[in-house]
């Protein structure tokens, strides 16, 4: 056993001699750099005692009994039960297979408002948590409509939507806002150009009067509006041409919902960027995102920095929640959770998000502010969250900084798996949700990361087959797994590296599943494709 105050260098030699029986106390915390523990823990599990380090810096780490982690004692594998350390501000350090380190008190790292990565983070909320009236397929196409009927500058009587076949399966089963119950993609494009407001981005049909749903329904009588299947490489792809005589217009929304790449009227060109097949290049870079700095982030936002961006949320998705209970609104998943189940709060996070689900796929006219493209994640990364908030009776700060946690945890899972895919968006949102009540219920560092690996390995390859009544099961079962994950954590069961696609390290494991929605589900979404609208 080495004694004293060891170096950096020894240290981190020591740490990686990958020693099981070898220990050391460090006498004073401040005499090394704890980041060098943290960034082995690829290759090593520390377990660190519980004590309070230093009085100025209130800095501490939890320590977890070797018994409950694996069943035994020290009397196998070198293993040692933290005996209490010896000597003030002390803290002994144990080779071990768990690592158990409380990051929210010991590792994490004030994130000032200067850097650039702070800046990136609040960017990147503002770019996804953005509202929209009803499914967000279905109102992009009808985005790209209205602008489409703007550039012609007189309603056309001959309209073409081209759409990627994701796009079709998408919009195929889903009903459209202020439509009277139609739905489809030629019900979405009428809509947009009857009654659209381009202004309004993803609400271009908010504020549709009861005439303009009549006029809506007379002008797909009359006019000649189709459908047709593109592809062009595109995941995200839509192109809606429209006529009126002589006179033309043509509107391309590509990559993502709002992102306008090419606008043309009578052949002159008006707008023209590139597309490089899925790449997001105006949006700012997602790959500044990892778990470990969103924590960091998490802890060190100005909550007046993030508060303009979650109070839509909050009182959007509540409030189209609350509408799912109050109608008769698809299968009613929210109503049969509460009747099956009861009404304690792991069931209400659950119905509540459902229920959301149920009335916005369903023709309810009010909007939610979305999460990565999907107001269905929008409402499962916040909904559940702000029910064991309200349950627990938190401060708004605390309320404010797990919404964050899980609107950017949800958004860095979905990132690699793209805006439309065979994989199923809730169950990203799911663990993100999973994050965040973690995080309300005292969670640190570790309970995070651990419940969200965890949630997608219960149900990572639940398959997309468009937006329709039965995605409120889905997130249902998404805010399940969520739930499921945290509560393994706590109780010292976890799954591991070498389990399925679950890697060692919780970047590893979501590069894993971002690999499997985006190429290993290729086929599926073909597939899935084919079966809905019969493409083959």
């Amino acid at each position: 056993m080495a004694m004293g105050v060891p170096s950096k260098i020894a240290v981190q030699k020591t740490i990686e001699a990958k020693s099981e029986k070898n220990f050391f106390i460090v006498k004073d915390i401040l005499s090394f750099d704890i980041s060098i523990i943290r960034r082995v823990i690829e290759k090593d599990h520390i377990v660190l005692c519980k004590k309070k380090l230093h009085e100025t810096t209130g800095s501490s780490f939890t320590y977890k009994r070797i018994t409950s982690l694996h069943g035994h004692s020290q009397a196998a594998d070198g293993l040692l039960v933290c005996p209490g350390c010896r000597a003030n501000f002390a803290v002994r350090i144990v080779f071990c297979r768990s690592f158990r380190y409380n990051g929210e008190k010991g590792g994490r790292r004030k994130m000032e408002k200067n850097e650039p990565r702070y800046q990136a983070y609040l960017q990147i909320l503002k770019e996804e948590l953005i509202p929209a009236m009803g499914c967000t397929e279905p109102i992009a196409v009808a985005y790209a409509a209205a602008v489409a009927r703007q550039t012609l500058g007189e309603l056309p009587d001959r309209v073409r939507v081209g759409a990627s076949g994701s796009m079709i399966k998408n919009v195929k089963s889903v009903i459209v806002p202020n439509t009277d119950n139609m739905k489809g993609l030629e019900a979405a494009a009428a809509a947009g150009i009857v009654a659209g407001r381009p202004e309004q981005k993803l609400e271009v049909i908010a504020d549709v009067t009861p005439e303009e749903t009549k006029a809506i329904r007379a002008y797909l009588e009359q006019a000649d509006v189709k459908v047709e299947h593109v592809e062009n490489g595109v995941t995200f792809d839509i192109i809606v041409t429209v006529w009126k005589g002589a006179h033309t217009a043509q509107v391309r929304i590509a990559v993502f919902h709002t992102n306008i790449v090419r606008i043309e009227k009578d052949g002159e060109v008006l707008l023209d960027l590139p597309v490089h097949g899925d790449e997001e290049e105006n949006l700012t870079d997602r790959s500044l995102l990892d778990m470990e700095h969103i924590w960091d982030f998490v802890h060190s936002v100005d909550i007046e920095d993030v508060k303009p961006i979650l109070d839509p949320q909050i009182r959007y998705n509540m409030a189209i929640a609350e509408e799912g209970f109050r109608g008769d609104y698809g299968a009613n998943i929210g109503s049969v959770l509460l009747d099956m189940e009861g009404n304690d709060v792991r069931v209400r996070a659950k119905a509540y998000a459902a229920a959301g689900s149920d009335a916005r796929m369903n023709g309810c006219e009010q909007p939610v502010v979305i999460n990565s493209g999907s107001g269905n994640q929008g409402i499962t990364a916040s909904v559940p969250v702000i029910v064991y908030a309200r349950e627990l009776k938190v401060s708004e700060e605390q309320l404010y900084r797990a919404l964050t946690l899980s609107n950017l945890t949800t958004i860095h899972e979905k990132t690699p798996i793209g805006r439309l895919s065979a994989y199923c968006g809730a169950i990203s949102a799911g663990a993100g949700a999973g994050a965040g009540i973690a995080y309300l219920c005292g969670g640190g560092y570790e309970a995070v990361i651990h419940t969200v690996v965890n949630a997608l390995a219960i149900v990572s390859g639940v398959i997309c087959d468009g937006a329709k009544a039965s995605c409120a099961a889905k997130i249902a079962t998404a805010v399940e797994a969520g739930l499921l994950g945290y509560n393994m954590y706590i109780r010292g069961q976890q799954f591991r590296g070498g389990d399925g696609i679950v890697a060692k390290g919780v970047e590893n494991s979501l590069r894993n599943v971002g690999r499997l929605g985006k190429q290993g589900m290729k086929e599926t979404n073909r597939e899935i494709i084919d079966i809905m609208v019969g493409c083959k």
